[in-house]
């Protein structure tokens, strides 16, 4: 099974707005762009809404037969590990190998000596086309490697392999993610880290390092858009030697996660994918949700004193929401308003400052990022919260719709 050269991964916790997601792929289908939808949702996001992976699969399948979808389409089992694949296997047909706890597990001393010996003929000067700045790779450097990612790398093929046996290997698309780590992987480990995969006969086709800056959940990159240029560029083409070097699946290509909302590099990868003619993957995370919020806000009424009661909820329960997300938001004390202040909010003010517009005088970042791990507590209201997604169906799906097409796919592949 092979994966398009353009894909989109759509979250959508509560599975009510598939068609509307499907929608906004449609139209940029329709503009020129061929985008493949992956509908994600990792197990913590099952654990916490109470639903299952086959919940992800019927919602996938009924928005595509509904809409007359003929593309190709998929449904990834994300950030699982073996603790936890056994129940995507009969759902998902996209797997995401999260190794990113495994990173730093020291191999044992063979198994680190055969791959140093095995990298021998890269040692000193590395050229890799289109670089124009030569890797000097030492000993050190490659031992250093090793130490660091070979038995994540390991733990990657243990898990490949699990996947395999149960669904047969023609059947699944394999990523490979190392992104919700402190340290970015360099494009030079990021070299070896290829080599180990194609050493445990991985035949990766999407792959999520860690990149330089601040990847928060929902809201704009945080860092130096010319460093991460630099890199990005630099891994778009480690990728394409590695393929030839190691025999790594041709259509491999780099998955940006949390890449939901960071519009000031769309432009450059969108650039860059478009000077070397390459793939792309990315994954919107928890966008969906937050247009489900600002639909319920916009729709007043019973949706938004239920906006508002998320929000105040979630601000005297920020401790144990945060607390999964530790690694990617980045939520400002002072910026959050007063549960009282939030009160006496209009639909349009709560809509305006939990919606992604840079520039907009009430924007709140702060406060997009404490609603974006909030969704437990719209978990919790059960059928009061899925039940008002149904009543504001349209106002929700045009605000889900509008996200996707107009603040990402736009940005994302230069569509007008």
């Amino acid at each position: 099974m092979k994966i398009e050269k353009y894909s989109l991964g759509i979250g959508d916790r509560f599975g009510h707005q598939g068609e509307a997601q499907l929608k906004a792929i449609i139209r940029a289908n329709a503009a020129g762009v061929a985008i493949v939808p992956v509908w994600n949702k990792s197990n913590r996001e099952h654990s916490y809404i109470h639903s299952k992976p086959e919940d992800t699969r019927i919602e996938a399948d009924a928005a595509v037969k509904a809409l007359s979808f003929g593309g190709n389409y998929f449904v990834d089992a994300d950030h699982i590990n073996l603790s936890n694949v056994q129940g995507f296997i009969t759902a998902s047909d996209f797997f995401t190998l999260d190794v990113a706890s495994k990173i730093g597990t020291v191999s044992s001393e063979e198994e680190i000596s055969a791959f140093i010996i095995s990298c021998k003929r890269y040692s000193g000067i590395l050229n890799i086309p289109g670089i124009h700045e030569p890797f000097e790779v030492s000993d050190l450097l490659i031992t250093t490697i090793a130490h660091k990612f070979l038995a994540a790398i390991g733990e990657a093929g243990r898990i490949y392999d699990f996947i395999k046996v149960q669904k047969g290997a023609e059947n699944f698309v394999t990523e490979v993610s190392m992104d919700e780590v402190e340290v970015p992987q360099t494009p030079v480990e990021l070299f070896f880290i290829l080599k180990m995969i194609a050493d445990q006969a991985i035949p990766v086709q999407t792959i999520a390092p860690k990149f330089t800056g601040r990847f928060n959940k929902g809201v704009n990159y945080v860092g130096d858009v010319a460093q991460f240029s630099r890199e990005f560029e630099e891994d778009v083409l480690v990728i394409d030697y590695a393929v030839k070097e190691f025999g790594l699946p041709v259509n491999l290509k780099l998955s940006v996660h949390s890449g939901s909302d960071k519009f000031s590099i769309y432009p450059e990868i969108s650039r860059i994918i478009k000077k070397y003619d390459k793939g792309i993957h990315v994954k919107t995370a928890g966008t969906t949700w937050l247009e489900e919020v600002i639909g319920l806000a916009l729709a007043g009424g019973e949706g938004l004193g239920l906006a508002k009661h998320i929000y105040k909820e979630a601000l005297t329960r920020q401790d144990e929401l945060c607390a999964p997300y530790a690694d990617v938001i980045d939520i400002r004390q002072e910026e959050l308003p007063a549960a009282t202040e939030v009160d006496n909010w209009s639909s349009e003010k709560f809509a305006n400052t939990l919606r992604h517009i840079p520039g907009h005088p009430d924007y709140n970042p702060s406060f997009r990022q404490l609603i974006h791990v909030g969704y437990k507590i719209a978990a919790e209201c059960g059928e009061t919260y899925t039940d008002l997604l149904e009543l504001h169906r349209e106002i929700i799906g045009n605000c889900v719709g509008e996200n996707l097409f107009d603040r990402h796919l736009k940005r994302l592949f230069g569509l007008d």
